[in-house]
């Protein structure tokens, strides 16, 4: 009876030059596809110009990537704008306006605040923590937004932490969770490598950065 082993090498390696080539073209494929997702959602902003002052009607054909020039532009001339007493004077006119109208007010407001907070604070969504979650006993990866919030803090008697828990694959959905200072548990893992981690559920496992371990809250 004659061996199997020939057949089984020849489809491990198969199997072997199969997954080494996804390995190289699956993150090409991602990333060309996120860009080109981008670039598209740049180019509608051209819909702001004049149809005759667009590129299409002056050279006779699209031109990708336009879009994003002509956005980079007009976000940097917006803060050449605001940055002048001319132009805060408008801001403070069109905010005021905006904060008339109930739903809008909502969602301007809470938009704003958050991209403040990134972009203002260096510590914002910079520290990875543990948090026990959804039960005692179940450690979440969360990303540390607010050291302290006051209010609940001061209503429960113990420092409070705003922690956000994102969800696997998609890090832009997750849950807010408010966790007493104490019972959070700091890594040294970066935010980039706690993102990879969650984005890929856990495959993408990052090394330690030391060889010190924290230390657990007390149960």
């Amino acid at each position: 009876m004659s061996s199997p082993a020939p057949a089984v090498r020849k489809k491990r390696g198969l199997r072997r030059y199969l997954v080494a080539g996804i390995l190289i073209w699956l993150p090409i494929l991602a990333t060309l596809w996120v860009v080109t997702f981008f670039i598209h959602i740049m180019d509608e902003t051209l819909l702001l110009l004049p149809p005759a002052y667009r590129p299409q009607a002056l050279v006779g054909f699209a031109l990708p990537g336009v879009g994003a020039v002509f956005a980079f532009t007009v976000v940097l001339l917006t803060g050449l704008l605001v940055t002048n007493l001319v132009g805060r004077q408008l801001v403070a006119v069109w905010e005021e306006l905006l904060n008339r109208i109930p739903v809008v007010r909502s969602v301007y407001g809470g938009v704003k605040s958050f991209a403040e907070s990134v972009f203002s604070q260096s510590n914002s969504f910079r520290k990875v923590v543990m948090v026990q979650y959804p039960r005692q006993g179940v450690w979440s990866l969360g990303f540390m937004t607010a050291e302290d919030v006051p209010e609940v803090s001061r209503r429960l008697g113990v420092q409070h932490c705003s922690v956000y828990i994102s969800s696997a694959l998609n890090a832009t959905a997750g849950y807010l969770v408010l966790v007493p200072r104490a019972e959070l548990v700091e890594l040294d893992m970066s935010v980039d490598a706690a993102m990879k981690m969650i984005i890929t559920c856990g495959v993408v496992v990052p090394t330690g950065t030391t060889g010190t371990h924290p230390t657990l809250p007390a149960p």
